[in-house]
Order: C-alpha cells, then sequence, then structure tokens
C-alpha cells in the first residue's frame, strides 16, 4: 500500500489543512488591513499577532522537502490514519516523545523517516506487563532500543544514592515512568514479545556500558549490557549511519546474527577473531582491580576511529566484540540531519500531564557540531561522539535559526549557540595526517597538542552570521566554554566578541577544581590557567564597560582529592572569585570513565600508581559543604570539616574565615586526635 499523507497536526490552529506557502503573503496583507480597519474600534494588536502566529504554524505543519510534517506514530490508530498495516522499526525510547533534534529517538526516526523507512515511535512503555511494548506491532525489520538521553540510573539517582525527585524527560516531570537499567527491561521484554525480530540497542546508556563496567548504584562490577539485554546488536555512539546501514541490510534480506563487520557496533560471538585486541576478561576485571584499569586504559587508547583496533572481551563462553568506531560525519552529512523538519514539541498527549520540562530550556538551542578532544578524565562525551570535532556548515546553521524565527513560539532570543565545549567549533589539526594516528586521549592535557588549530575565528564569523537572522534579537553561548583554549586564540577576537554579544550577564565554565594533584587527574588546566583567564574576562568587560560574571561549575569528592585540597578550592572561592558557586557536585562514578576507574580500583590506569579515593559517605558531604560554605545548612559539615584537617585558623569571625563562629578547644581524645593524624599520612 502506497505512503498516505498524514493529517494536519492536531495542535495546529488550522481546520483545514495547510495554506500553499504563496498565498501566505497575500493572506497577511489581508489580514494587516482587516486589523488596521478594526483598529478604529478596538486594539488591533491581539488580532494582528494571531494573525502572523497562526502564519507561522502553518509554515511549521507545511514541512520541508516533502516529509509530512506529524508526529511520528506512537499507536495503532496513528498508523490507520497513514493507510499503514506495519512499521519498518520501532524505537523503543525511556524518554517521552519530544519531536526535538536534542532527543535521540526523534532524531533517528526523522533520520530513517527522511531516508525512506516507516516509523514508530515507543515512548516510555509500562513495563510491568507484555501489553504496553505491544502498541504498533511487530515491525517488519527491526526494534530499536534506548533507555533515553540519559543513563536510566543517572536519571534516577543522585551522586549521593538518593532517588531523584524530578524526572525533565518525562511527562509533568514525574518520576517512575522508566525502569531502572531499562534497556536491559524493554530489550528483554521485547524479545518475549516478538521471539525472532532483531534487536538492536544504542544510545549512552548502551554505548558506554558496552565492556564490562562498574556500576556506582550496585557497588559492583556488572556483563557486557549486550550480553544482560539478549539485544542482536549493539550500537555505540551518535548511531545514524549505523542504524541506516543496518536498516538497508535487513531489508535486503541479511541475517543480523552475521552483520560483524559494522563500524560503531558490538556484537557477541562464540570465537575471538584473529586481528582482535584482547581485554581482560569480565571474570578478570571482576576478580583483579588491576586487570579492571588495564582494561580502561587499553579502551581509551583505542578511541580513534582511523587507527583503532577490534577489541574482544570474553564473557563466559562467548566474546564481547567492539569493531572500531564510526568514521567521523562530514559537514554534509550533519547538515542533512539537523536540516530535518522537527516539530520542536512535545507530544500533543503530553499537554494534560504538564508538558514535558526537559524542553523548555533547549527548544530553540542550536547545536553546531560535535565530538570533543578535552579528554577530560570523568566524561564520557569523548567516548560517545569521538574527540574528532564534526562541524556543520554555517549556512545550516542560520538556516535553523530562520526556520527558529518563523516557530509559533519562538519569542527572539536563542538561549544557546554551540556544544559541551562551543569553541571547539571549527577547530581541527594543523596536520590532519598526524591527527589520523594520534592514540592520545585528550588534545589539552596535559599541555595543548602543538598540532592543534587554535584559531577561533570559525566561531566569530558564525556568530556574525547569525546576528543577521530577520526575527532574531538575542543569541547567547549557555553551553560553556573551555578557557585554557580561549587563551590560546590566535584570533584574539574570540573572548570579545563573545562578551559583547553573547553572554546575558554570566558565563558558564567549568575549572572543576584548583588543587594541581586534582586537575592533573581530571585532565583539567591548573590554577594559573584559571586566574589567567578570569583577569582576562575582567579586561574585556571593562573595555566594553559591561558588567558580567564568570559561573564557574566545581567537582567535589573527585578521585585524589582530600579535604586539604578541598580546604584549597574553598579558599581560592573566597579570594578570587566573583560569584559564589551555586554549581556544585560530589563526583559521580559513571561507566567507561577513566574517574570511575579510579574510584573502583584506587589506580590510576594510565600509571598504575595508587590514588587516594574520598570514598565515604561523611567526607563527601564534608568536600561538598566546604565549597558552599556560605550556606547555613553546610555550616556545621564544614566546621567539621576544618577541623578534621586542623584548619581551625579558618573558624572565626576574621576576613578570612570560611565559618562563623570561635574555634573550638582542641580534642580531648587524643586518640581521635592521632588517628585523624594517620589519615592525614596515609593520604
Amino acid at each position: 500500500m502506497g505512503q498516505v499523507p498524514c493529517p494536519t497536526p492536531r495542535y495546529s490552529v488550522w481546520d483545514k489543512g495547510p495554506v500553499p506557502l504563496s498565498q501566505q503573503r497575500t493572506a497577511l496583507i489581508i489580514a494587516h488591513l482587516y486589523c488596521v480597519y478594526l483598529g478604529k474600534f478596538i486594539n488591533a494588536s491581539f488580532l494582528w499577532d494571531n494573525c502572523r502566529k497562526r502564519i507561522k504554524e502553518q509554515r511549521i505543519t507545511a514541512g520541508v522537502k516533502g516529509i509530512n510534517m506529524d508526529f511520528l506514530p506512537v499507536n495503532k490508530d496513528d498508523l490507520e490514519k497513514r493507510g499503514w498495516e506495519e512499521l519498518d522499526v520501532i524505537i523503543v525510547s525511556g524518554d517521552a516523545y519530544v519531536d526535538h533534534p536534542a532527543w535521540a529517538a526523534a532524531l533517528l526516526g526523522r533520520f530513517l523517516e527522511h531516508s525512506g523507512y516507516r516509523v514508530g515511535i515507543i515512548a516510555q512503555p509500562d513495563w510491568r506487563s507484555l501489553d504496553d511494548i505491544r502498541r504498533l506491532g511487530q515491525p517488519r525489520l527491526f526494534f530499536a532500543v534506548s533507555a533515553g538521553n540519559m543513563d536510566s540510573m543517572v536519571n534516577h539517582y543522585t551522586a549521593d544514592k538518593r532517588k531523584r525527585r524530578e524526572d525533565m524527560y518525562s511527562p509533568g516531570g514525574k518520576m517512575g515512568l522508566r525502569p531502572d537499567r531499562a534497556t536491559i527491561v524493554y530489550s528483554n521484554l521485547l524479545r518475549e514479545a516478538y521471539p525472532g525480530v532483531p534487536i538492536v540497542i544504542g544510545g549512552v546508556e548502551a554505548s558506554l556500558r558496552r565492556f564490562a563496567h562498574y556500576d556506582y548504584w550496585s557497588d559492583q562490577v556488572r556483563r557486557s549490557l549486550l550480553v544482560d539485554s539478549k539485544a542482536d546488536l549493539l550500537v555505540y555512539g551518535m548511531g545514524e549511519d549505523n542504524i541506516l546501514e543496518i536498516a538497508r541490510r535487513l531489508k535486503a534480506r541479511q541475517d543480523i546474527a552475521y552483520m560483524h563487520n559494522l563500524r560503531g557496533t558490538c556484537y557477541l560471538s562464540k570465537s575471538l577473531p584473529k586481528t582482535a585486541l584482547e581485554l581482560p576478561s569480565y571474570k578478570e576485571v571482576v576478580e583483579d582491580k588491576a586487570a579492571f584499569a588495564q582494561a580502561t586504559k587499553v579502551i581509551h587508547e583505542e578511541i580513534n576511529p582511523y587507527c583503532a583496533r577490534t577489541m574482544a572481551q570474553k564473557h563466559g563462553d562467548r566474546w564481547v566484540i567492539q569493531n572500531p568506531a564510526s568514521l567521523p560525519l562530514s559537514t554534509e552529512q550533519l547538515d542533512e540531519i539537523y536540516g530535518l523538519p522537527f516539530i520542536r514539541r512535545y507530544h500533543p498527549s503530553y499537554e494534560k500531564l504538564g508538558g514535558v520540562p526537559g524542553l523548555e530550556p533547549v527548544q530553540f538551542s542550536i547545536v553546531t557540531h560535535r565530538g570533543c578532544f578535552g579528554g577530560c578524565s570523568f566524561c564520557s562525551l569523548g567516548m560517545h561522539q569521538g574527540k574528532f570535532i564534526q562541524n556543520r556548515s554555517p549556512n545550516s546553521i542560520a538556516g535553523e535559526a530562520a526556520r527558529i524565527a518563523d516557530h509559533p513560539d519562538f519569542k527572539g532570543t536563542i538561549p544557546d549557540v554551540g556544544a559541551p565545549s562551543a569553541n571547539m567549533y571549527g577547530l581541527k589539526g594543523l596536520k590532519e595526517e598526524v591527527c589520523l594516528n594520534c592514540r592520545r586521549s585528550s588534545c589539552l592535557y596535559p599541555s595543548v597538542c602543538k598540532n592543534l588549530n587554535t584559531d577561533h575565528t570559525p566561531s566569530v564569523k558564525l556568530w556574525q552570521h547569525l546576528r543577521k537572522t530577520k526575527g532574531i534579537k538575542h543569541i547567547f553561548v549557555a553551553s560553556g566554554i573551555r578557557y585554557d583554549l580561549v587563551l590560546r586564540d590566535k584570533s584574539s577576537r574570540y573572548l570579545k566578541e563573545l562578551c559583547q554579544y553573547h553572554v546575558g550577564g554570566q558565563l558558564k565554565i567549568a575549572p572543576e577544581h584548583v588543587a594541581r594533584r586534582v586537575t592533573g587527574l581530571m585532565h583539567k588546566p591548573g590554577k594559573s590557567e584559571y586566574i589567567r583567564f578570569i583577569e582576562k574576562f575582567k579586561q574585556v568587560n571593562q573595555e566594553l564597560g559591561k558588567d558580567q560574571y564568570l559561573v564557574p561549575y566545581f567537582i567535589s569528592a573527585h578521585p585524589g582529592c582530600d579535604l586539604p585540597d578541598t580546604v584549597d578550592l574553598a579558599e581560592f572561592v573566597r579570594d578570587q572569585l566573583q560569584y559564589y558557586p551555586e554549581q556544585v557536585q560530589n563526583f559521580t562514578p559513571t561507566p567507561m570513565t577513566v574517574s570511575t576507574c579510579m574510584y573502583y580500583t584506587g589506580l590510576n590506569p594510565e600509571n598504575g600508581k595508587a590514588v587516594y579515593v574520598p570514598r565515604q559517605d561523611p567526607e563527601r558531604k564534608m568536600q561538598r559543604a566546604l565549597l558552599q560554605y556560605r550556606n547555613r545548612a553546610n555550616q556545621r559539615l564544614a566546621r567539621e570539616a576544618l577541623q578534621e584537617c586542623d584548619r581551625e585558623d579558618l573558624i572565626g569571625s576574621g576576613s578570612r574565615a570560611l565559618v562563623r563562629g570561635t574555634s573550638p578547644s582542641p580534642s580531648s581524645n587524643k586518640n581521635d586526635r592521632l588517628v585523624n593524624k594517620e589519615k592525614k599520612k596515609r593520604r
């Protein structure tokens, strides 16, 4: 049966379907005259604004390149309206369905739709029975399963292992609409409901749990997610090229059991490929922490897709085989993906439930690039997106800005243009052939690579291009920048242009810490770099006549950080910062990072040396309290922390005091004091 055009989306203000674009200008002129006439009797501004909004709404629903601008099917009624009997691919997601490029299910769904496949989404199915997982029937090709935009355990629990109160990716922010370890649960449900139908798992949760990994919430080393989920393939990374190739091969009737040569995928095998690099087995990493550290070291050395080797890790009598990562997408490929017709709204079925809170802060944000070459020890971005920067073209980004300006919900401000490190846009190696064979996990640590082109001109030109977009009043960069890179900007224009036009009073940066030992383990620049940037930022804003502030983000209780290190950071906050840090978080060990390896093993995987780990809950709480010492609720813990490390000089009423009050008398219990001193020696 041929494809039947979908009806106008239910949220549309139009009753008779979309008006041809060629008629819009005429309609607007007529409406204007009508409003002017009525304006003699009433205030016509409401009618005029409403008319413009209706025409914007029509443009959103009219579609791009002939693709119907309805939400992707979510139930059997949607299939019947299209005249479809079945779907090619069904995406099962732990997130609510939001048709926006920041939601992986929507991005992959639109991409497959654009490539000619019929795609539906089962969002947040009830996992307590098989009924809900069957709502769209059986797909012709395969199920694609993801826990959502976040690892389900990170989504559910804080760094202190407490249940979170809100899920930003669920209707009304309601918790409990997805299970713990959602990828495993959904995949096993599908295997029970549809035996024999191919299952492909992906997303952040699957990507970062593809090998044996330490799970903070159960405090144990768990098997590869591919083993526990009983899926056929695991896709790691962003996944567009992988999922399209899988669809093409299954359409051509290739058996998924033999798809062993796809980049960016993992599969199970009963034999070890001859050319594979063998990692310590699951049994070995469970029993030997040194073996776990060695596996982590090798995995992080093999992230460059141009020189990476196939890796294998034994799980029982089978092997988890990881093929090298997908090659970076070209600018043309990224432009095509982000040029797809996203509605930028949550599904109408969530309206009565309060919408989806996670949409509001990013609804009109624009992604400029993917990838990160920072190589921070606690961050998994490079393991998921890769360290090569994949850029969109200025024309593509400007085109998205123009479409945003036409959106009926848009008020004139784009809150963020960037990516996790906004100023990496357009940056690459001076000699790209050197990069193709590089095994460094970071281009910035321990020092900025000499082969890195740090000229920030691409970002400056992009902003200048965007500021010409009609209908946009403000464009901000809110996603954060790497200040050590800004200090090496060869154009010397980036910071001034940023502060003059694209900072809304506060600029986010992430120094994380200032103690040399800690920043070294984090793979972050040290205190001197941070101070240089603070001074440069102040200087530029003074020249511009602007009163703007840096908003720093700090991590407490990171491996290698003890209480004296945290006191040093608290004193730095007291002496150097314009802005008291609200964004402080205890380190959370998430799968596959170097920092998590240090937390679990007590070893630095890079050199095998022992690392102090603040693992006990009391010390973790004290470290965080020290960094937010002005908060009255933290005074008791901060005082205890200062006593613990013999810094009673910072308790009192002087200008340098962190905690107000009188310094307590020395402990009468000599044994307690000796124990504390022994702890310091071990650190």
